[in-house]
């Protein structure tokens, strides 16, 4: 292997292994230990030699090590944040694409907020698809199922693709992932026509349609693709009941309701529904997804009591011991979500100095990296501040909201944005609201 003293972090290698495979260094350094098992190359590997090349102590992986990184991760070794023309790091091709490598990527950072930042995001974008097995010249075990008869393990192998891509949405908006999220969806339903399983696969087959449509049709929605997102959410209802799986029909309609709160519409019905469908039996963390939705829909319906409640409710969920699999649709359910949407409630009813201490709390530790959830969740920050007087820290606020949203697929959060800069109209003679007003009209 070859080191070096002048050290270049690959910080595509590192997020790769904790943003998507969601692994510590002993992990991924196992992870390269049975690759060379299965290569039959030997590999003194643990996490020291994972933080050598993650820091840039080792420049360049020796031959060998590079086809375990190969078989490691299922990409090309030159799209893993080394290129082997030039050591220096400048560039890095992937069949069809280039990705640009001009400096590490930056921690509590937006994306596209300059060039850099928006080369950085495109690279980060690539190699996390090509890792997670999404192109489809590497990637033949689950189509090489169509017009063959399968079992539960390609089904797993399904699953676990649709866990991966879901990840992407943590970083990415609906315009970046609906047509991944659509194209997987569009697999299952080839693999479901054109091969032979018996019952027990094809339940689980059509359980993964109904969570792939919502995912697509969160996508969708996202993207501002409102009459695809409420087909792919009808196709997921239809699917879930066939399936059995009441937590997933749930989640349909909770989504469902949530876009017609989008559209200035009462969701209450629909959410209220939803929990109903899940039942008591639901796992904890499908329950508390369930139940802030139904505090969402109530807060924009002006249920001042009834989104109290159900916000109650949702914590006490999280709570309650419960020995079930959590779903990794909602899994990602947790106190700081909870109080997000808490915070956006109290917003949402005009309460501002209940809303401003919780979400500036729990929007201090939210990671810029977030980009669309946390320009979003700042809106109704600087709506609070708006309704409290504190017109200046309102404009602040929407100033850094555009920063993290831009260059990110996502309708949403400008036109909060918008939303919230109407209310301070009326102050724009004052330099901070004046400078956004002019910024946001200078935006495509």
């Amino acid at each position: 292997m070859a080191v070096t003293e002048n050290r270049k972090p690959n910080t595509v290698l590192r997020r790769l292994r904790v943003e998507v495979r969601h692994q510590t260094r002993e992990e991924f350094a196992l992870s390269m230990a049975e690759a060379a098992r299965e290569l039959g190359l030997n590999c003194a590997c643990n996490w020291r030699y994972v933080a050598h090349l993650e820091d840039g102590t080792i420049r360049m992986p020796g031959p060998a090590y590079r086809r375990i990184l190969e078989r490691t991760t299922g990409q090309t070794f030159s799209s893993l944040g080394w290129n082997l023309d030039d050591e220096s790091g400048r560039s890095a091709r992937v069949p069809g694409l280039t990705v640009e490598v001009t400096s590490p990527l930056r921690v509590n950072r937006p994306w596209g907020q300059d060039g850099d930042d928006r080369v950085l995001r495109r690279e980060f974008v690539q190699a996390s698809m090509a890792t997670m097995g999404l192109a489809t010249a590497t990637d033949s075990a689950p189509s090489s199922a169509i017009g063959h008869r399968i079992g539960l393990s390609t089904v797993r192998q399904l699953s676990a693709r649709t866990a991966r891509l879901r990840r992407l949405d943590n970083f990415l908006g609906g315009g970046e992932t609906y047509d991944l999220y659509k194209a997987e969806l569009d697999l299952t339903k080839a693999i479901i026509r054109t091969t032979g399983y018996d019952e027990a696969t094809g339940r689980a087959l059509v359980a993964l349609v109904a969570e792939q449509a919502q995912q697509a049709g969160w996508a969708a929605f996202d993207a501002g693709r409102h009459d695809e997102a409420a087909k792919l959410y009808e196709t997921s209802l239809t699917a879930a009941r066939e399936a059995g799986d009441r937590s997933l029909a749930a989640n349909a309609l909770a989504y469902s309701a949530y876009q017609r709160v989008s559209d200035d519409r009462s969701g209450v019905e629909l959410a209220a529904a939803a929990c109903e469908t899940a039942g008591r039996r639901a796992p904890r963390s499908v329950q508390a997804l369930l139940l802030e939705r139904l505090a969402w829909a109530c807060a924009a319906d002006g249920r001042t009591a009834e989104a109290e409640r159900s916000l109650a409710m949702a914590e006490a969920a999280l709570d309650r011991a419960d020995d079930q699999p959590q779903p990794d649709w909602s899994v990602w359910v947790d106190r700081d979500e909870i109080r997000i949407m808490t915070g956006r409630c109290w917003a949402e009813l005009r309460r501002p100095l209940r809303a401003v201490p919780v979400l500036e709390d729990v929007l201090r530790r939210f990671d810029d990296s977030h980009a669309r959830d946390k320009a979003l969740y700042l809106t109704w920050l600087a709506d609070a501040y708006a309704g409290a007087g504190e017109v200046e820290q309102a404009a602040v606020t929407i100033a850094h909201s555009l920063d993290l949203s831009t260059g990110v697929g996502s309708v949403r959060p400008r036109q909060r944005a918008v939303a919230v800069l109407e209310k301070l109209a009326p102050h724009r003679t004052l330099p901070p609201v004046a400078a956004v007003f002019e910024r946001l009209s200078a935006r495509p």
